[in-house]
């Protein structure tokens, strides 16, 4: 037996790992996003400040697995985005309805993790997301118990450090400070795809 008589292993791959982006953003709007766009990893900016402002300013501090101090630190952020040659910025929004805050905060944190879930089993193995504000599955995690739903539960952006603000302007998108119940509001997440 030879080589020959083998064949390539990698033709037997049904769906080999794609190099554009276009047909994953296209996936993204169908799990939920609004809007979701490539993005060069080099292009999100990570900072000190921001962990802080998780730290003396949410609620969320310390109460989940996915939050500070648990969650990765802005210099781990910035060294596991230059392992990444491309991501997806995803969006929810602009939303008014400050009562329907809730239900488009949960719809795109399960948007990520759910592409990240397809990317993987699609060959993308390194595929990881990051998503906003603190994990919704629990109030506060049981530290004594094995986390409930693991497969949704990731760090917000802001929790590994990156500077939300900066990152969505990079992409070419609007973001403003949400002042009043009236203003509009969106949401952002991240997902590393290889």
């Amino acid at each position: 037996m030879t080589l020959d008589d083998i064949g390539d292993p990698l033709d037997s791959i049904d769906d080999p790992p794609d190099d554009d982006l276009t047909r994953w953003c296209a996936r993204a709007l169908e799990l939920g996003a609004d809007a979701a766009t490539p993005l060069a990893p080099g292009l999100v900016v990570t900072a000190e400040w921001v962990r802080l402002k998780c730290q003396f300013g949410c609620d969320g501090y310390g109460r989940c697995r996915t939050c500070p101090p648990d969650s990765p630190t802005p210099r781990q952020t910035r060294r596991l985005l230059d392992e990444y040659a491309r991501a997806i910025l995803l969006r929810r929004g602009p939303h008014t309805v400050y009562d329907e805050h809730d239900q488009h905060y949960v719809a795109l944190r399960r948007t990520a993790a759910d592409l990240e879930r397809e990317l993987f089993l699609a060959g993308h193995h390194k595929a990881w997301s990051m998503s906003n504000g603190p994990c919704d599955v629990c109030d506060v995690c049981d530290r004594e118990q094995p986390c409930v739903d693991p497969a949704h539960a990731r760090p917000s952006l802001e929790a590994c450090g990156i500077d939300v603000f900066a990152t969505v302007r990079a992409a070419g998108w609007e973001i403003e400070v949400v002042r009043d119940r009236n203003d509009q509001y969106r949401f952002f997440a991240l997902v590393l795809v290889d």
